[in-house]
């Protein structure tokens, strides 16, 4: 280990920054009028050498008819990405077809690595780098930015996120690749077809995380079509004879629990083959909005804010606590007024029997399915308000939080009306309407939101820019002036949390009440292949391109989705001991009838954990790899500490 650092150190000495060959991969954009002493510190850090605690980047400011604008563009030398990709613990493929670690003296032993072979690192990885060189840019010595004496630093500081949170540094993307964008949007969205996504060209050009949410969408895509083939037949012939829908709803439960942990399964397989699945866990660094009184951390050493967690403790349970409680019961106080319009729509029907009060049935439902996307969104931003006011200092911390806050509102204020419909009305046939307009309006509303609006807006923008771009008459380089400018203006695409959301609730409306409403999964496959459509769209044309993201897994969402499993197991045991048949078994006493429905549901989760737990996690053939590595690893440090041993006695 030592003297692979001593290594590495040397490669960083003989780093030659001035490349011929620039390439622009990520754009830094500052606050206009930015100070002078600013922009050259700020630049120098970026290009000095890693000895003097900068980046060893490649910088070039964008010129454009007005001079130069505070837009820079940041490339680097092949060799400084690929001693980065080291450092950041890259795992690519070997030459024996094993996963590895990436490490520049051992570059030769990795498939399809030449000296003069640049695309050995995607462009994804290559920006990842960059943005984990200048995210680790720290203040040394200095006290405060230059030029900004309220912009405070300290020894150990992240330079860029001070410039952040001081809005000096307006934002960082990184650029896309017309050429690789184009050729992925054909193979992606461009024609329609049946067949898999291109996952890995997904993963080369967005990283890991975004190709792993659209191999959970596809896998999630086709394992509803079971249930949906399933759903149609029962529909159509049995549509009241509820005590039939046993089987079905049976078949629910052991299908939710079968597809999560195949998911798994394929999620080692991808992971493996992408190399995420053996990165090691980076130590985490203190979110941008953390803040606190300066003190020094026991773990690092380095001096940063410290927060106490009994604040934030008393933070989370006095205020946000009874925040969400109030909100849940706004959300139920809406609920009850939505019932209040089912029953004049009822009324209304009875009175005129006519073909508009049919309608007007399905008009209480359509309005509150829109009232809880209103409400759904409205309570989204008071949460992540909220979230960042609780000042926590992980990044990972702060989404837990977050994700807990939100998945607790949406649950109840998309599914209370159900429950409430089911077992307290008792009403099947008021269950099967609402469920069915939820559903569907829920969905329509979801696409129009975020594909179909911002792709509307974005290409008006992107026609007003392209005109006033080709209206000028200079000499500069046009098209990659044009790109950058027509991006910036872009939207941030702000990660996966709200279509894992989408298909979460999605997942609710199938596995809670399916076996009341066959056509719900039918409805769903309709709508994710829509949405893989249309979710690649706005990833291509209406947002910018995100950062690459390395992941093993969709994290907390797993469990999310199992939850929601267990709680539909529930569900669907009380809705078949509700139904005719199963209460004709019981005439005298409804107390065995509770004791046998609690009983069989108590079998079902019992089944449904064996099968959780039978099913591995991992395939066989990667927990071998695995465990090879491991032990190769192993040998490998006991090597090397008798090595260290053998010189210690020799001196």
């Amino acid at each position: 280990m030592a003297g692979k650092t001593k290594e590495m150190v040397e490669s960083w000495s003989f780093l030659d920054t001035a490349d011929s060959n620039f390439r622009p991969l990520v754009v830094i954009e500052l606050a206009k009028g930015t100070k002078e002493e600013t922009i050259e510190w700020f630049t120098k850090r970026i290009v000095d050498k890693k000895a003097n605690g900068g980046a060893q980047l490649l910088i070039k400011p964008l010129v454009t008819e007005n001079g130069v604008e505070n837009i820079y563009l940041v490339g680097a030398s092949h060799l400084r990405l690929l001693l980065g990709a080291e450092a950041v613990g890259l795992v690519k493929e070997c030459s024996d077809n094993s996963m590895r670690t990436f490490t520049y003296s051992s570059r030769k032993t990795f498939k399809h690595y030449a000296d003069d072979n640049h695309d050995f690192l995607t462009m994804a990885e290559c920006q990842y780098i960059i943005k984990h060189e200048l995210e680790n840019l720290r203040a040394r010595d200095e006290k405060m930015i230059p030029g900004y004496p309220q912009a405070k630093l300290y020894p150990g500081k992240s330079i860029v996120r001070r410039l952040l949170t001081s809005g000096i540094l307006v934002q960082i993307f990184p650029l896309h690749d017309r050429e690789e964008l184009k050729k992925l949007s054909h193979s992606w969205y461009g024609r329609v077809k049946i067949g898999y996504q291109p996952l890995d060209d997904i993963r080369c050009y967005f990283g890991e995380t975004i190709a792993l949410y659209f191999g959970f969408l596809e896998y999630f895509t086709f394992a509803l079509v079971p249930m949906a083939v399933i759903g149609i037949p029962y529909y159509v012939f049995a549509w009241e004879d509820y005590d039939k829908y046993v089987m079905f709803a049976t078949f629910n439960l052991l299908w939710s629990t079968v597809i999560l942990e195949v998911w798994k399964r394929m999620c080692a397989i991808l992971t493996y083959r992408w190399g995420t699945l053996l990165m090691k866990r980076q130590f985490e660094e203190p979110r941008p909005g953390f803040h606190g009184v300066l003190g020094i951390n026991p773990v690092t050493g380095r001096e940063e804010p410290m927060y106490s967690s009994i604040k934030r403790q008393l933070r989370i349970y006095l205020v946000s606590l009874p925040f969400v409680c109030l909100c849940l019961y706004f959300s139920l106080y809406v609920m009850m007024i939505y019932f209040d319009l089912e029953q004049w729509a009822l009324d209304y029907h009875k009175e005129n029997e006519s073909n508009f009060s049919s309608l007007m049935l399905y008009v209480p439902s359509i309005i509150y399915a829109v009232v809880i996307e209103i409400m759904n969104l409205i309570y989204r931003y008071a949460a992540e308000f909220l979230t960042s006011w609780e000042n926590h200092r992980l990044e990972s911390s702060y989404q837990n939080h977050l994700i807990l806050k939100v998945l607790v509102f949406n649950f109840l204020n998309c599914f209370a009306s159900l429950f409430y419909i089911a077992f307290v009305m008792f009403d099947m046939k008021l269950l099967r309407q609402s469920l069915a307009t939820l559903l569907i309006t829920s969905q329509i509303l979801n696409q129009f939101a975020e594909s179909l609006l911002p792709y509307w807006l974005q290409k008006r923008y992107n026609r007003r820019m392209r005109k006033r771009m080709c209206s000028t008459k200079t000499d500069m380089d046009l098209s990659l002036a044009e790109q950058v400018n027509m991006e910036k203006e872009m939207g941030t695409y702000l990660g996966t949390f709200d279509d894992y959301l989408e298909l979460f609730l999605q997942f609710g409306y199938v596995s809670l009440f399916s076996c009341v409403y066959p056509l719900a999964a039918v409805f769903a496959v309709l709508n994710n292949i829509t949405e893989i459509y249309s979710d690649a769209l706005k990833m291509c044309r209406v947002y910018k391109r995100p950062f690459a993201e390395p992941t093993a897994n969709i994290g907390v969402w797993q469990l999310a989705f199992e939850t929601m499993s267990v709680i539909s197991v529930v569900t669907n045991c009380i809705l078949i001991g509700m139904s005719p048949e199963v209460d004709a078994l019981f005439p005298d006493s409804k107390m065995d009838l509770v004791l046998t429905v609690a009983l069989v549901e108590h079998l079902l989760l019992a089944i449904k954990f064996i099968m959780a737990f039978v099913i591995p996690d991992k395939p066989r053939d990667i927990q071998m790899k695995l465990a090879k590595l491991e032990f190769e690893s192993l040998e490998a440090l006991k090597q090397q500490q008798m090595q260290l041993a053998a010189e210690s006695l020799k001196e």
